[in-house]
């Protein structure tokens, strides 16, 4: 939305607020809710003038852009450098004041984040025939004198157009703002957040893969209701402050902390996003918000938290709405109360299938290979599932294979050694099938060496990442010739390597056994090798499915058969 308004004296204001209109309040759907209020912030101000006033009939361009808090702030990507001079700060005779940095400027008052960011909070009454509140958050310098007058015409505007649009904004409803500067053009992104219905929304139809986050198949309102109330807790997350956490809250979030843990005891396919350690730790936390009794540990003791709740307290808000954006950012994506929700983690919704993998040469990389591709691959599509990551599976799985890959250097450097020694044998020295042998068992060897060493080295640097970057990583391979299928044969390169090299190494040591002992030596030693050849084929045959039960009776069956068939041909 682009217009060119003039600016008026000293911003005073009018009251826009639009009460009472005949249609649907934003957010509202068919589908019923509960109703927990995040109560609005009650902050004493103490305003400011502006110097910088603008002059009647000034103007400026704003331009309004609907946009969502989740990827679309940018606090965490400001990257505003400071003044790296070595110089001391020189502090006053007595006590430290630090009025004057604070002080609200035309009713921005600066707020500290929990986690350290700077942000503005704006409250002001409007007093006409029916009160109202204007209450904005921003992440902008509204210090700066021009974004200062910008900030507040946005913010008229944004009111404006609800108004216009007929959208009831409530007293409980909020405006944020964020300044979008992208080559040399700069917009000001807008939200509103109702603290009623716990969802965000805008006065103009927002179409976005911004809110989508990359879920496919949406198509009712009852679905999408999950990804606002994300958004919801989200924009709680980012500004916490001067709030007052409802119990209601509370206890909404330990019920469903509770289920997680449960399920994630129980079932071996849990929804939940987290590891059961990881819930249960965030149970600990969510009882600590309600300000619960513990025992203490070996005494006869309680210990009492104290109730955070229908308090101020910006820590306990943060605590509450990041983990209330994740459980509902997990029921977006796995399609919570729809006809086809996901009910296990193992399960896709798409039933989609990689149709560029040539399943023939596959098919004889996981013969080369010894079976491990195969094992590898169903290892993978139980952590990546309709192009999600599954984060608690990928954690264990990483961990299982950073120990598997410590396992395979250690053998692969005792199988270098053994092979280094086995050519200094005097007897070797005239076979040369042997020696070739045995140079392939050193390079395969080697080989499993510097690949596990590589995969150690990718996953320490860059694979524990958050579950985004984890995401980018499997696209990526995904978009490969095999698919998903190369990351399986590449993390079963190690283990494939050091197997080939001691086959190459059993095959030397044979040739040298069968071509340089005589008849009583081999007469022992062939009986030994053929055993121990079945005994090492054998578990390789059962992981295929292959038992000698069922080679006997096919065997059987093929002698009846041919047995028969000479008597009808009669």
């Amino acid at each position: 939305m682009n217009l060119h308004m003039p600016i008026p004296e000293p911003y005073e204001g009018t009251n826009i607020n639009v009460t009472a209109h005949g249609i649907q309040s934003p957010g509202s759907s068919a589908v019923p809710f509960t109703p927990i209020s995040m109560p609005e912030p009650n902050i004493p101000v103490a305003v400011a003038m502006s110097s910088s006033s603008t002059m009647p009939g000034q103007t400026v361009d704003i331009s309004l852009t609907p946009i969502v808090p989740g990827p679309q702030v940018k606090r965490y990507n400001r990257r505003v450098l400071i003044n790296g001079d070595r110089k001391s700060f020189k502090v006053e005779k007595g006590l430290l004041d630090c009025s004057e940095e604070l002080v609200a400027l035309e009713g921005w008052e600066p707020l500290t984040h929990p986690e350290g960011a700077l942000f503005f909070y704006q409250s002001r009454k409007y007093m006409t025939l029916l009160e109202s509140h204007q209450r904005v958050f921003t992440d902008a310098d509204v210090r700066d004198p021009g974004i200062n007058i910008e900030i507040n015409k946005a913010a008229e505007m944004a009111r404006e157009g609800a108004r216009k649009a007929d959208i009831v904004l409530d007293p409980s409803v909020e405006l944020a703002l964020e300044l979008i500067t992208e080559a040399n053009k700069k917009d000001w992104g807008y939200y509103f957040v109702d603290h009623d219905r716990r969802v965000i929304f805008w006065f103009e139809d927002y179409e976005s893969p911004h809110l989508m986050n990359n879920v496919r198949g949406v198509e009712r309102k009852s679905h999408i209701k999950y990804a606002l109330d994300s958004q919801y807790w989200r924009h709680i997350e980012l500004f916490p402050n001067k709030r007052v956490l409802p119990e209601d809250i509370v206890v909404t979030l330990k019920e469903i902390v509770m289920h997680a843990h449960a399920e994630n005891i129980t079932s071996e396919t849990c929804l939940a996003p987290f590891a059961s350690s990881e819930v249960a730790s965030m149970l600990g936390l969510v009882d600590h918000l309600k300000g619960e009794l513990f025992p203490d540990a070996g005494k006869l003791l309680l210990i009492a938290f104290s109730d955070s709740t229908n308090k101020e307290r910006e820590h306990s808000v943060w605590i509450a709405a990041r983990l209330m954006r994740l459980f509902c950012n997990a029921k977006f994506v796995n399609f919570c109360g729809q006809p086809g929700a996901r009910l296990d983690v193992d399960q896709s919704l798409y039933g989609e299938h990689d149709t560029r993998s040539n399943k023939t040469i596959l098919y004889i990389m996981n013969v080369i290979l010894f079976g491990s591709p195969v094992a590898q691959s169903r290892a993978i599509h139980r952590i990546w599932v309709d192009e999600t990551i599954v984060q608690p599976r990928w954690k264990d799985f990483i961990d299982r294979m950073t120990t598997e890959w410590n396992g395979y250097t250690i053998f692969s450097t005792v199988m270098l050694a053994v092979d280094i020694s086995f050519l200094a044998v005097p007897a070797i020295a005239t076979q040369t099938a042997a020696i070739a042998l045995t140079y392939l068992s050193c390079l395969c060897a080697l080989g499993s060496l510097v690949v596990s060493l590589i995969l150690a080295g990718q996953v320490n640097d860059s694979r524990r990442g958050s579950a985004a970057d984890v995401a980018s990583f499997m696209v990526g391979i995904s978009q490969s010739m095999f698919g998903l299928e190369s990351l399986a044969l590449m993390l079963s390169l190690p283990f494939a390597l050091l197997i080939w090299g001691m086959a190459f190494f059993a095959g030397a040591l044979s040739t040298l056994i069968f071509r340089t002992s005589s008849v009583v030596v081999i007469s022992i030693a062939s009986p030994v090798w053929v055993a121990v050849f079945v005994l090492a084929m054998w578990p390789v045959l059962t992981a295929n499915n292959i038992h000698i039960s069922r080679l006997r009776s096919w065997i059987i069956e093929q002698a009846s058969s041919q047995a028969v068939e000479p008597i009808f041909g009669v």
